[in-house]
């Protein structure tokens, strides 16, 4: 307790945490800001998107943008699909893998190359996303000018938010990007709970509350597993130097529980889509790609959830 008070203090006494902390604050307002301005040409009022399944996963990982037709719609999501092929790349071929290895100079390509290769990947999931999702209904403008003008707005936003994870990891707190994930998903939260509540009733209060306190649980041992580190004890070898013995000293080398942090869970998650996608081209002719595109279109198949740890252990 007397840690966390001093780690209160020290927000205000340390200029430059107060600072990071200010810039956090400021990039998640613009985040959130810009998640809920609606796309021009669209009528939110006859926009009744209810995304389920891994749709509306996706939805609540951008805060509710996918379903409101917002100018983040695509959020985050084409940058680390970007960023996976380019992971994927450094593995394959040569080039990529000399790149790597050059160091800073070589990050601050390849960095550059996820950039433009996300401009490419924004360009296909936008026209995707305006073509399948935004109903006809619900426009007040002509398709083909609101296409044009989405594709180009979606793409400008993913930038953005691109730009703000990338601030957040330079001038604030933490990673950017599951920094900006996280907040989409908390944004979800408190709707989330007030709609358990009603869906509850009078009679299922304790459950309600028991549900709660499991979810405490859970966010607690998730801290745990981030901040666990390993000991491994080293022992140096004893040294006579003239007439002291220098050495002899057990020290230890800590090894993170979690070292590669929530990334692989997101990429994992990011590829989860194309199992879905390819077989809803083929659904209709294949009943073999309709089983396909069944069980992986719900996050509670065990189909769904062996692949998807599958993915976990290969990123991690």
């Amino acid at each position: 307790m007397n840690r966390l008070i001093t780690t209160f203090k020290n927000i205000f006494a340390i200029d430059e945490l107060r600072g990071r902390i200010l810039n956090t604050l400021l990039f998640i307002t613009a985040f959130r800001l810009g998640s809920a301005i609606v796309l021009p040409g669209v009528d939110p009022n006859k926009l009744n998107l209810n995304p389920q399944g891994l749709l509306g996963l996706l939805d609540t990982f951008l805060g509710g943008a996918f379903s409101k037709a917002s100018i983040f719609a695509l959020g985050i999501m084409p940058y680390i699909s970007a960023s996976i092929a380019i992971q994927l790349l450094t593995l394959a071929l040569p080039y990529f893998q000399k790149m790597q290895k050059e160091g800073e100079s070589g990050r601050k390509r390849l960095n550059q190359i996820t950039r433009v290769l996300t401009i490419g990947v924004t360009a296909v999931q936008a026209i995707t996303y305006i073509r399948t999702t935004i109903p006809q209904e619900a426009l007040l403008i002509d398709r083909g000018l609101f296409t044009i003008s989405s594709l180009f707005i979606l793409t400008a936003g993913t930038i953005f938010c691109m730009w703000l994870g990338e601030r957040i990891t330079d001038k604030g707190i933490g990673n950017g990007i599951s920094m900006i994930i996280m907040i989409g998903i908390v944004s979800r939260l408190p709707g989330a709970i007030y709609g358990e509540a009603l869906s509850r009733g009078t009679g299922g209060s304790l459950i309600f509350v028991l549900e709660l306190v499991g979810l405490f649980f859970v966010i607690m041992g998730a801290v745990v597993l981030t901040q666990a580190v390993r000991r491994i004890p080293i022992q140096y070898a004893k040294q006579v130097i003239g007439n002291k013995v220098v050495g002899g000293q057990r020290q230890y080398l800590p090894l993170k529980l979690n070292a590669a942090g929530v990334m692989p869970i997101i990429f994992a998650q990011a590829l989860m889509f194309i199992p879905t996608y390819v077989a809803g081209l083929f659904a209709e002719k294949s009943d073999f790609a309709a089983s396909v595109q069944n069980a992986f279109q719900s996050y509670t198949t065990w189909q769904y959830n062996l692949l998807f740890s599958l993915l976990i252990i290969i990123f991690t």
